[in-house]
């Protein structure tokens, strides 16, 4: 009899398990269907390139931009770079004893845009722009030096020949097509730089009611 229970009991579990995870399968099915569903209804959307650019994100990893007098030649990027990409080429000064910087290059036909070198970077002489043509007819001309690299960015905004698409996160709600939104519609969301605004402007008024609090109090007391 005491067999029989656990067999029983064991069936049981296997077919509640058995029906978990087809009750998972099912949801996660369902999910996918329902992002299938919802891009069926968008019109596609196509983009006239050259003549139109989609604007990249705030966060995008671009074409890295180098300052050669901030570079101290610590190859701090080299060591964080997952393939030792950046080749610093450098020669120790025996009067003053520190390194001097001559040439800084890296090649973008094997970068793999990590942002590594950037965050790393003890003196912010790197950064990560939002231009991303990058392409070339010979691979060799990929490989940037320090010249390349100081060249400022291209911006998509700022370039009266192109006409700038905003891409569908920044589209507010309800809008699927770039093309019909007009050019003072403002965006979904906020700018990263409006963030810390906000929260710069929340921090000063709460410093404001703590410093009202404090004077009622000083004030009740006396």
């Amino acid at each position: 009899m005491v067999a029989v229970n656990s067999h029983m009991l064991g069936f049981l579990k296997k077919v509640a398990e058995y029906t978990q995870e087809a009750v998972s399968a099912a949801k996660y099915l369902a999910q996918g269907l329902g992002v299938t569903f919802d891009h069926m209804k968008r019109r596609p959307v196509t983009v006239q390139y050259p003549y139109e650019k989609l604007i990249p994100s705030e966060r995008y990893r671009g074409r890295i931009h180098y300052e050669f007098d901030k570079c101290i030649a610590c190859e701090v990027c080299v060591r964080v770079c997952p393939i030792n990409l950046p080749v610093v080429d450098w020669v120790m000064n025996k009067e003053t004893k520190k390194k001097e910087l001559r040439n800084y290059s890296i090649d973008f036909g094997a970068c793999i845009f990590c942002g590594n070198c950037v965050e790393y970077c003890p003196t912010n002489c790197l950064s990560m722009t939002e231009e991303y043509e990058l392409s070339a007819f010979d691979r060799h001309s990929l490989n940037y030096d320090n010249v390349a690299l100081g060249r400022l960015p291209t911006s998509v905004t700022s370039d009266p020949s192109v006409k700038p698409l905003r891409e569908l996160a920044y589209l507010p709600k309800g809008v699927m097509d770039p093309h019909e939104l007009p050019a003072n519609k403002k965006r979904t969301g906020s700018l990263p730089i409006d963030i810390v605004k906000k929260l710069q402007k929340e921090k000063v008024d709460e410093n404001n009611n703590q410093t009202d609090m404090d004077s009622k109090n000083l004030n009740s007391s006396d």
